[in-house]
């Protein structure tokens, strides 16, 4: 295991950790606005965690509100290299009942209106996404919840939809028909910002309903979603206390540097500042400072 910080973005019905012990909340200022609510910075089983309800205190912003850029700058500022996140989704399965937790390997990203790089805007960057989920810290995650007595599904395809609203029947089985096992709405961009970023990416992906496919089941409601999502919180906090004994992997995968053949503008094209609006995002290729 490797000296590193874990940060959490709690989803749905995990806005904190009570086994925390809290050195500092943080308001994170970053180039692309303001995070969705003030970092947790603490420690846990003797390890470093920077906590962040993804929704913000009191669930205020929807799935395409979320200030996904500034998430994830934010978590890199205080230094995240291994970032766990927690999401509600729905079954696309007949085999992952309510309650399941599944840890996936893919995405499909049907996310329409949302930015999905830091870069644009005068400087241009590629990374590699065919693994969106770091596979080492994925392996990590599934050893903690064994630890702990947790069952959980290790791989599957993750739909990431707009949003707000549920899925349509239709909509459903066409998910369902190529392959994919969970559907939700917040793990894109997240996953494509956290490579630029260069962190090891991993996702509990807690089943709170069949979606709309399940024929002998009834409609996907708010009341049955919530009521999930309560059972699922205790759950995943279990399950972040159980990594945070376990502790970070090594980071010998290709997280750490995904970034390193990525920008191809011209450096000398590129301005102070936009430099500086990447700030901790790239500041090891370009030698810019840190903004936060």
């Amino acid at each position: 295991m490797t000296v590193g910080k874990l940060g959490v973005i709690g989803g749905s019905g995990l806005y904190n950790l009570p086994e925390l012990e809290i050195i500092e909340r943080r308001i994170v200022e970053t180039p692309f606005g303001t995070p969705s609510d003030a970092l947790t910075i603490g420690r846990l089983q003797e390890r470093d965690i920077v906590f962040l309800p993804r929704h913000g205190g009191g669930h205020v912003h929807t799935p395409s509100e979320l200030p996904y850029r500034a998430n994830i700058y934010a978590l890199k500022a205080l230094g995240v290299t291994h970032l766990l996140t927690v999401s509600a989704v729905g079954s696309l399965k007949e085999e992952l009942p309510p309650l399941t937790i599944v840890i996936p390997d893919q995405i499909i990203d049907r996310t329409m209106i949302r930015p999905r790089s830091f870069f644009g805007d005068g400087v241009v960057a590629h990374v590699g996404l065919a693994e969106p989920f770091c596979s080492v810290f994925s392996d990590t995650v599934t050893a903690a919840a064994n630890g702990a007595g947790i069952s959980v599904v290790q791989g599957g395809c993750y739909v990431c939809i707009e949003g707000p609203q549920f899925s349509t029947r239709a909509e459903s089985n066409v998910y369902r028909s190529w392959g994919a096992s969970v559907i939700g709405m917040t793990s894109m961009p997240e996953a494509r910002l956290a490579r630029e970023a260069e962190l090891c990416y991993a996702t509990i992906a807690m089943v709170t309903d069949y979606d709309v496919w399940h024929d002998t089941e009834e409609a996907v409601t708010v009341d049955m979603v919530i009521a999930n999502l309560m059972k699922n919180a205790e759950s995943a906090r279990t399950l972040v206390k159980s990594i945070a004994d376990l502790g970070l992997p090594d980071r010998r995968c290709s997280c750490s540097s995904a970034l390193e053949n990525g920008i191809i503008t011209d450096r000398e094209a590129i301005t102070p500042e936009i430099r500086t609006r990447l700030g901790v995002i790239a500041n090891r290729y370009l030698g810019t400072q840190s903004s936060a």
